[in-house]
């Protein structure tokens, strides 16, 4: 999912997210033992393209008790133009505002902002069209405040297939250069919304771990944006992480209950260890941008997007619920910490420059 890019010259309409019955599993939540201490990683959310009007929505993280995000910045239908007008946006917001933001520029910029009750910030790319078919953008991104890029959204592009795609190509000859560039300068490699080919392709190529930044598990819930389990293998192979996301129609049949979200953590917990799972709820803070943008791309989505009257997404305020239920499932107080956060803050240690 994506719904960053979908605002250029438009107010940003700001939504809950919720839908009427899960109104009550979300209000006040509350930040119980196992929530308050831990250093928590949202690895994908989508924002609108003005952040300084009316609503600061960034900061919903901050509130509920999450101390890093990585924020969508560009996608399939953009171009260097477009994408660098939005990470300028959000660049001069999170600077502007140093009592409420640090610039993620290290892991250990991420525990200064847990420290100090600020919100760590970072960038990311979904797709490789930003990129303008040029290598040397890698280093630009990064110096930018870009983390992580994923090689395909949902269709075919100069990179590889994608995971809607009628054939599966696997990575191509520039897709081998862009992950070989994104080792080099420390920018974790993203394998979400590819193709089983490339995403495999690009679990061999890689030299360093690989996330699956905002996925869930096709064996729980067989939509094909989903994941197989060996996919999931081959990412924790390389070190890396599942970032399982908080989409309705990803999670079943556009359910958002927390049980659901679970669900697909605890199958990849299962499968791999807990070691290997996180957060990527890619929450849509422009959900009728959304809307308008299945219509106006619909060759990105296809008809299994659009079967709903509005696709659900879990919401920010979610996240200490969700550690809840984690300890009600008796998971361990050192595994919870690495769901909620720690796995992805091992990734960027090692992979951030």
């Amino acid at each position: 999912m994506s719904a960053v890019l979908l605002a250029f010259g438009r107010d940003p309409i700001i939504v809950s997210g919720r839908s009427m019955n899960q109104e009550s599993e979300t209000k006040k939540p509350g930040f119980g033992p196992e929530y308050a201490g831990a250093l928590v990683w949202e690895q994908h959310c989508c924002l609108p393209l003005d952040p300084d009007t009316r609503v600061d929505a960034l900061w919903r993280y901050a509130e509920a008790g999450a101390s890093f995000v990585s924020v969508n910045v560009g996608y399939a239908p953009h171009g260097i133009a477009d994408t660098v007008r939005v990470l300028s946006a959000f660049r001069r917001h999170v600077l502007t505002n140093p009592n409420r933001y640090v610039l993620a520029e290290s892991a250990d910029d991420v525990r200064r902002a847990k420290a100090t009750g600020r919100l760590a910030v970072a960038f990311d790319l979904e797709d490789a069209n930003p990129l303008g078919g040029r290598i040397d953008t890698v280093q630009t991104y990064y110096d930018l405040g870009v983390r992580t890029l994923l090689l395909t959204y949902n269709q075919r592009n100069a990179a590889g297939s994608g995971c809607h795609d009628d054939a599966d190509g696997g990575l191509t000859a520039f897709g081998r250069e862009v992950v070989a560039e994104m080792n080099r300068v420390g920018m974790v490699v993203d394998a979400t919304h590819c193709s089983y080919r490339t995403s495999m392709d690009i679990f061999a190529a890689s030299t360093a771990p690989v996330v699956l930044s905002h996925s869930a598990t096709r064996a729980v819930h067989d939509h094909e944006r989903n994941v197989w389990d060996d996919q999931i293998r081959a990412c924790a192979a390389t070190g890396g992480v599942i970032g399982i996301n908080g989409v309705g129609i990803f999670l079943g049949d556009n359910d958002t209950s927390t049980d659901a979200f679970v669900r697909h953590i605890d199958h990849a917990v299962d499968l791999v260890g807990w070691e290997h799972v996180g957060l990527g709820l890619d929450y849509c803070f422009a959900a009728d941008d959304l809307n308008s943008e299945l219509t106006r791309n619909p060759d990105l989505f296809p008809p299994s997007y659009d079967q709903w009257d509005r696709i659900e997404f879990i919401e920010p305020e979610r996240l200490p619920t969700i550690a809840t239920a984690l300890a009600e499932r008796a998971y361990s107080p050192e595994s919870i910490r690495g769901i909620l956060g720690e796995n992805f803050l091992r990734v960027a240690q090692t992979v951030w420059r």
